[in-house]
């Protein structure tokens, strides 16, 4: 069901993009280009099929959105991050022994008694 919401959802993303997209451009945007003849300043904005269809799309996308919340609440109920990782015990109950720390040996480089130098001499 969840990926049903998800695929509804992307869908109604993809239309009010592309029904965005096909509007007119007031050209509102810092007060320039208004023209002074109606726009968004007049205070009745003209409510055409384009804008309506969007008003559609924007609610339909904020209740799958809601919805795919809900779902995912659902989902995680009681459950957490450190639940899923599933620490392995011993038969007794004890805690694990801590890996065992590399020797000091381990860390230096080669000496030169063992196999082929890392760097060539120069004589």
């Amino acid at each position: 069901m969840e990926n049903v919401v998800l695929i509804i959802h992307l869908l109604l993303a993809l239309g009010l993009i592309a029904v965005v997209l096909l509007q007119r451009s007031e050209g509102g945007g810092l007060g320039m280009g208004s023209g002074g003849g109606g726009g968004a300043i007049s205070g009745r904005a003209a409510a055409t099929a384009l804008s309506k269809l969007t008003w559609l799309l924007a609610i339909a996308f904020i209740c799958t959105s809601i919805t795919l919340t809900i779902m995912a609440a659902q989902k995680s109920a009681g459950s957490s991050v450190a639940d899923r990782i599933g620490v392995p015990q011993s038969e007794e109950g004890e805690a694990p022994a801590a890996p065992a720390a590399p020797l000091g040996s381990d860390l230096l480089p080669p000496s030169e008694g063992d196999n082929a130098p890392l760097v060539p001499s120069a004589d």
